[in-house]
């Protein structure tokens, strides 16, 4: 128990707990702040891969839409509600149901 407390009342280790309790606690970069770069890390990341993925989804739809005239004519379909001269186009829409 006497060599305990001379170890505790060591005037360097008295110095080296409060350097670690202040480094781990009241720090710019305590481990409270750490975890939320963590966190925003692993966010910016995940919308990183969806970025990354929508730009090649996009590229191909580009490519296609450059060289494939079936691609060009769905598109002016779809989007520009185009259509020969020769049809009808039905536009169906869908409606939520209301709760009541």
């Amino acid at each position: 128990m006497e060599r305990f407390l001379t170890v505790i009342r060591n005037k360097y280790f008295l110095a080296g707990l409060a350097f670690l309790v202040w480094m781990c606690f009241f720090d710019r970069y305590d481990f409270g702040t750490q975890y939320a770069y963590q966190q925003e890390k692993g966010k910016l990341e995940n919308e990183k891969t969806f970025y990354e993925s929508e730009i090649e989804r996009m590229e191909k739809s580009i490519k296609d839409a450059q060289h494939n005239p079936s691609e060009i004519q769905r598109i002016a379909r779809e989007r520009y509600k185009m259509k020969k001269d020769n049809e009808d186009i039905f536009v169906v829409k869908e409606i939520e149901p209301t709760e009541e």
